[in-house]
């Protein structure tokens, strides 16, 4: 598995709470997109835990190809 699996073809637009951590799903297998669901465990990606520093709408990555992990660089234009 050289990619992880393309899960959407849009980004997903997720309002984030400030001080709230999210685990973004980097494999694209979860079954809670865009969020992971532990689905990762057999492949060699592991999910990106951050903490919103602000609340917001934030648009999350869900082609998975992203240069900015977690969140929507314009790559799924590239597909």
């Amino acid at each position: 598995m050289d990619k992880p699996k393309v899960a959407g073809t849009q980004p997903t637009a997720i309002e984030l709470e400030a001080g709230k951590t999210y685990a973004w799903c980097s494999c694209g297998e979860s079954s809670n997109q865009p969020f992971c669901d532990g689905s990762h465990k057999p492949t060699p990606y592991k999910p990106l835990v951050f903490k919103a520093e602000e609340t917001k709408t934030a648009y999350l990555c869900m082609c998975k190809q992203t240069g900015n992990p977690g969140f929507c660089d314009g790559s799924h234009a590239k597909l």
